[in-house]
């Protein structure tokens, strides 16, 4: 008699709490779906070929691997998006993010909104889909430009794209602005940083000195030139850097400066205003 899925689920379970995965339950059930098609009963047997299949992703987390890149694909708010080496896996706390952004563009008649950073597309994607915003969005990575556009695509391409610098990038659009969004390389240089954030491209996660914040001060200063009188920046960065960043912004000419609170109520993001109407 063949391999039930519950003994197999059971033994490669025990073998991801080992290696020191965070969610060995939920991604053992995910795992499983994967190669099954579906979730399997416990009683189903195995035939030879799913055996296989579930040792290799099975092995493959073992060792570390991101969820997102064995199966290809990754969920922010409501987009199925690609998801492959290279390109940062996009993280929950992110989604209040983007509600922070639609929040600011909700009453304009025809809002303008660039996404710096843009990495796999996600934030710029669902700003496209859940709202009536012209969206233009960024990124230097050839790799990750390269996601964005097949995630575009398969989102009847709502985005319009540009490979480039953020830091540069869209003099076209200086001073017309309305809503700046943008989740940049923010990671302090000294912190330690589990085995899956690590698969992450360096360009993507470090922001730049000890405290990280060489990147993102910078953004600031590019947003300021992008956004018009009364446009609004939102960036997402570390729940210790939102006093520093903060007091760069209003260095910069920003007012009305706020910190938003994950729902953990850790400082997750900065609201900041170009002075002006």
């Amino acid at each position: 008699m063949g391999t039930k899925w519950a003994s197999a689920r059971d033994a490669a379970r025990a073998r991801l709490a080992a290696a020191g995965v965070p969610s060995p339950d939920a991604d053992i059930r995910l795992l499983a779906e994967f190669v099954y098609g579906a979730l399997p009963s416990g009683a189903d047997i195995m035939n030879d070929d799913d055996r296989a299949a579930f040792e290799r992703v099975v092995a493959q987390r073992e060792g570390r691997v991101p969820l997102q890149h064995i199966m290809g694909t990754m969920y922010f708010r409501y987009l199925e998006l690609e998801s492959v080496p290279g390109v940062f896996v996009v993280r929950p706390e992110t989604e209040m993010v983007v509600d922070a952004a639609l929040t600011e563009i909700t009453n304009l008649t025809k809002p303008v909104v660039v996404d710096l950073c843009t990495g796999s597309g996600a934030i710029a994607l669902s700003i496209a889909m859940e709202s009536h915003a012209q969206v233009t969005a960024v990124e230097l990575s050839e790799v990750a430009f390269a996601s964005a556009s097949r995630n575009n695509a398969s989102c009847g391409n709502k985005v319009r794209l540009v490979h480039g610098d953020a830091l540069t990038a869209l003099d076209e659009l200086a001073g017309g602005v309305d809503v700046v969004v943008t989740n940049p390389p923010y990671v302090r240089g000294d912190d330690h940083l589990s085995p899956e954030v690590l698969q992450d491209p360096e360009i993507a996660l470090f922001g730049g000195g000890i405290e990280g914040l060489e990147m993102p001060v910078k953004l600031l200063q590019r947003a300021h030139v992008l956004l018009r009188d009364g446009g609004i920046l939102i960036m997402e960065h570390g729940d210790d850097q939102g006093v520093p960043l903060r007091n760069a912004a209003i260095e910069r000419g920003f007012t009305d400066v706020a910190t938003g609170q994950d729902l953990t109520g850790r400082d997750r993001w900065l609201r900041a205003k170009k002075g002006g109407a």
